[in-house]
């Protein structure tokens, strides 16, 4: 049996912020030696992870990509913007964004049971963590499948890797239909729609929108006979801010998403926006 004690445990606790039941067994294979049982904790990716648990993951970046009419993207995090910018964490990004793309997961837990050089990606998190010196969480993943899907990927710092990333599909398949796509990518990037549709915004958050501008209209005094027209004018507006086909076209405010799609003879069929830490 390996000679150590409490104290040693306690120490080596102290030094890489690893659990108990790990820095144990690092001290059992490495025969009571605290530097050896050290480099096991340090190899097997474990050393910092206790402390890091809680901490925040505000940075971090998109990576997207679409391959065969699919488009699949992940937001990768980590504590701070050096971090972000460093290349081993970019590269493993990449590495999430490969194993994402070649197991077809399609949710976030089947992204982190996926394999990454033979380890699922949830493990390579947590190696990641140890080199880097800071918690690291893929935080989430979306797959987007349409006849044409853009892939639009925005750097809100050119020190940084990308902040902002977004899928767009359509169902058209020519040159129209993919040059729309993207400029409706771009313009999702800035806009920042929650819903493809108004159709798509929940029953309960219309009923909501819609009581508050009522509540609000007779608040401000406006008379009975005008109310219904004003609440479904404020409704109206709501949608404009929260519905990708009901906005302005950032690049002609004179026409909806909507109606820029319906004009490149193609309509939208999904899209999803991920901004870091958002």
């Amino acid at each position: 049996m390996a000679n150590y004690t409490a104290a040693d445990i306690k120490a080596l606790r102290e030094r890489t912020g690893a659990g108990m039941l790990d820095v144990k067994k690092a001290l059992d294979e490495a025969d009571g030696d605290a530097a050896k049982a050290m480099e096991i904790i340090r190899v097997k990716g474990l050393k910092g992870v206790t402390k890091r648990e809680g901490r925040s993951t505000a940075e971090g970046l998109i990576a997207a990509r679409v391959e065969r009419n699919v488009g699949v993207m992940v937001e990768v995090n980590c504590e701070t913007d050096f971090v972000a910018k460093a290349g081993p964490f970019v590269e493993f990004g990449t590495k999430v964004l490969d194993a994402a793309i070649a197991s077809g997961a399609t949710d976030l837990d089947s992204l982190l049971a996926a394999q990454i050089d033979g380890k699922p990606v949830s493990e390579q998190v947590t190696e990641a963590g140890a080199l880097l010196g800071e918690k690291v969480q893929v935080r989430r993943m979306v797959r987007v499948e349409g006849a044409t899907v853009d892939a639009y990927l925005h750097k809100t710092s050119k020190d940084l890797p990308a902040q902002v990333g977004v899928l767009v599909a359509v169902d058209g398949t020519d040159d129209a239909a993919r040059t729309v796509a993207h400029d409706v990518a771009v313009h999702t990037a800035a806009m920042a729609p929650t819903y493809l549709s108004r159709d798509d915004v929940p029953a309960e958050t219309v009923e909501s929108e819609r009581r508050i501008a009522d509540e609000t209209a007779r608040a401000e005094g406006k008379p009975e006979a005008a109310l219904t027209k004003i609440v479904e004018g404020r409704l109206t507006g709501y949608f404009k801010e929260v519905a990708l086909l009901d906005q302005p076209f950032a690049k002609d405010s004179k026409k909806t998403v909507g109606k820029v799609l319906e004009e490149a003879g193609t309509t939208a069929v999904g899209f999803a926006r991920f901004r870091v830490g958002a």
